[in-house]
């Protein structure tokens, strides 16, 4: 599944707040983001894969907890686990999976870590140490920029009314691959689509509407209480404009004052521009509903706090990693450590390189932290030994 949550993280987050989100750390990276407080990691700038000592790798494990993941033990693991083994598992296992200046790695690796993973995920939660002892470690350089990406829930209905005004639209027939199509204000405004039986759902707020379309696919909640998860389909080829950076731009937000929450609260107090604001990014998302969701770019449903999307070329489905992550607290402030595995499951748009999109699921803490993550983190690749 194509998501443009990458977008909106990197290119109104990263990409606006370059001048801070890249700025060169001293001897440590902290909890605060900054050189004081207590280090998280220390930097890594050198292209390359870099093998652990055992002793490190022990120190790392043992800071894991199942709390991490919003998780009471790490066999709750098992379900993301077995998504990514089956992925791994259904590849030739001799190709090359992956492929870094001091390691490569083919899927039958992979599948084989993955394996063995799932086997002792009973027995982490009393002796996290065996990820040290039965995997080696390997830290892939340079560092890698977080963002994050979650699953809006929004209130919906199936049949238009004063109450949900707004259309989500399946794939249009005549939609053609590569070939722009109707824009946002077309469709939006100019109700190019409308009467053609394409609508699959109504919704109550069209900014609702458009932070679904960032986000790629998300959950109704419909009028009888069922529930149904809008899916990423297809997009209209057009090219994405990303909102912040409109905003800051015209001086409407601060450049340093530039998120998912500034840019909602600016729109709800000036509802009068927002539909002109809305429209200045042309790119359009198509949906198809489903039972389970979200799905990740393997057709898989992900997991909260342990899928991530990356650069395919970089970290490949179905490598099992080890992340560091300074995640923002309630304030927005990335003073929250985040130690845990973490599984490539899913792609982005904008993801690319040394970037990594950790899904945060769907509930309101979700959207927080999707909302404000923008670090730089650590992370290593786990090969069983």
């Amino acid at each position: 599944m194509i998501r443009f949550s990458s977008i909106f993280s990197l290119a109104v987050l990263c990409c606006l707040l370059c001048a801070c989100a890249l700025k060169k750390t001293e001897s440590t990276t902290s909890i605060s983001g900054g050189s004081e407080g207590p280090p998280l990691f220390t930097p890594l700038d050198q292209r390359g894969a870099f093998r652990v000592p055992q002793q490190e790798a022990e120190q790392l494990a043992r800071k894991m907890h199942p709390r991490y993941h919003g998780m009471g033990s790490f066999a709750e693991m098992d379900f993301g686990v077995r998504q990514s083994l089956a992925h791994a598992s259904a590849r030739p296992a001799s190709s090359i999976a992956m492929q870094q200046p001091g390691l490569t790695l083919t899927f039958g690796q992979l599948a084989a870590t993955l394996k063995h993973l799932q086997a002792i995920l009973p027995k982490l939660d009393k002796d996290p140490g065996l990820l040290a002892r039965d995997f080696a470690w390997y830290r892939i350089g340079p560092d890698f920029g977080f963002t994050g990406y979650f699953e809006p829930t929004l209130r919906a209905s199936r049949k238009k009314s004063a109450a949900y005004p707004y259309p989500l639209y399946k794939v249009p027939p005549d939609l053609r691959k590569g070939v722009p199509y109707h824009t946002r204000n077309a469709i939006s405004r100019q109700g190019v689509l409308a009467g053609r039986g394409l609508e699959i759902a109504w919704v109550s707020s069209e900014m609702d509407v458009f932070f679904l379309h960032i986000q790629g696919s998300g959950r109704l909640v419909f009028e009888d209480g069922s529930v149904s998860h809008a899916l990423y389909a297809d997009k209209n080829n057009r090219a994405y404009v990303p909102l912040g950076r409109v905003m800051r731009d015209r001086g409407l937000l601060e450049p340093d004052n530039v998120n998912m929450q500034s840019i909602r609260d600016w729109l709800q107090a000036n509802p009068e521009q927002s539909a002109e604001l809305y429209d200045t990014n042309p790119s359009y998302i198509f949906f198809r509903l489903a039972a389970h969701g979200p799905l990740g770019a393997m057709g898989r449903v992900l997991t909260p706090y342990l899928s991530t999307a990356t650069d395919r070329s970089v970290l490949p489905h179905g490598s099992l990693i080890f992340s560091i992550i300074p995640l923002p607290d309630a304030t927005g402030q990335p003073r929250r450590p985040f130690y845990g595995l973490t599984l490539p499951q899913d792609v982005g748009g904008a993801i690319k390189g040394n970037r990594i999109d950790l899904f945060c699921g769907a509930e309101k803490e979700a959207a927080h932290i999707a909302g404000y993550l923008n670090s730089k983190g650590a992370v290593y690749v786990l090969v069983k030994k």
